[in-house]
């Protein structure tokens, strides 16, 4: 019975990680459309980290936006690392090998996201 309560905590939180990286997502992204209706940025738009930052810090509202969809992108990612401890919790060693070949293509997919710039 201790079990089954264990392995539907982490399903709860599981599922919150997804809700609030969507929430903080969807706040960070309507704070950049916000930012830039008022003041429109006739900057580039950022496209690495570096550029996000000092664009965070001018208030930059496609920095935001950008911040926004960076969240939104690593919030999957997180429910994989996630599910990886909690695979291990419960001693389903075949799928914790299966999440962390899912984590690896994702890690690989991302990389190669950074090269082709």
């Amino acid at each position: 019975m201790e079990d089954k309560e264990e392995i539907l905590a982490i399903e709860r939180s599981i599922g919150y990680i997804l809700r609030i990286g969507v929430i903080v997502s969807a706040v960070i992204i309507v704070i950049g459309m916000l930012l830039l209706f008022i003041q429109p940025s006739a900057q580039a738009v950022p496209n690495n980290l570096p550029m996000i930052i000092h664009g965070l810090l001018q208030l930059n509202g496609e920095a935001f936006i950008m911040l926004g969809l960076f969240c939104l992108i690593l919030t999957p990612v997180l429910r994989v690392v996630v599910s990886i401890f909690a695979f291990a919790k419960e001693k389903d060693y075949l799928y914790v090998w299966i999440t962390v070949i899912v984590l690896v293509i994702l890690v690989i997919g991302m990389s190669l996201g950074l090269v082709e710039k």
